[in-house]
């Protein structure tokens, strides 16, 4: 006698009901420009007010890894596809700045010891400048993201978050998790 496989489900399967899909609610062309001007705002008067450099009377060893030093406005732009490029090393410690330097904004500050693997896997920011870009192209706005990279990094670990953590409070830069509270978390 033959069983049917049927025969041993105690259960017959819930039929298939569509997923209830979330609205996903989508910034409009005046809530991007205000929320990109607040940040461009706060971040230019944070340039404005950088501490000019001091001459000293003595030969005082400065700190040089003093967050208020680093603008990462001046530092060299590379493209958001460098980590395609082939690499003979996995790199050096170092920050670095995710920005739209059409708008003149940091959106992004990180840190790794490992610059030429970071950005090869997964990473969130990756997804939020996505979701920025798509944002403007939507709208017929122009937005040009890029990074740089600030090289004279702590080589410890955790000297190099405290750094990376003083320059996400003072630049207030808006993918980063630490601000989401303040500008909200749009592309996230």
């Amino acid at each position: 006698m033959l069983v049917e496989p049927q025969q041993l489900d105690l259960f017959s399967p819930p039929p298939p009901t569509p997923a209830l899909k979330q609205e996903q609610l989508v910034m409009d062309a005046d809530a991007l420009l205000k929320w990109k001007s607040q940040i461009t705002a706060y971040q230019q008067r944070v340039r404005e007010s950088l501490a000019p450099q001091q001459t000293a009377l003595f030969n005082l060893t400065p700190v040089h890894c003093d967050p208020e030093r680093i603008d990462p406005f001046t530092l060299k732009l590379v493209p958001m596809s460098f980590y395609r490029m082939p690499a003979d090393s996995p790199g050096e410690s170092c920050l670095y700045f995710v920005r739209d330097t059409t708008a003149e904004i940091v959106l992004y500050i990180g840190e790794t010891c490992r610059s030429n693997k970071r950005w090869k896997g997964v990473h969130d920011c990756k997804r939020y400048v996505e979701k920025y870009l798509e944002l403007h192209y939507r709208y017929k706005m122009t937005a040009t993201v890029n990074m740089s990279f600030w090289w004279d990094a702590p080589i410890k670990t955790r000297p190099r978050q405290q750094l990376e953590l003083a320059l996400i409070q003072k630049w207030r830069s808006p993918f980063n998790k630490e601000m989401w509270e303040k500008y909200g978390q749009p592309f996230g």
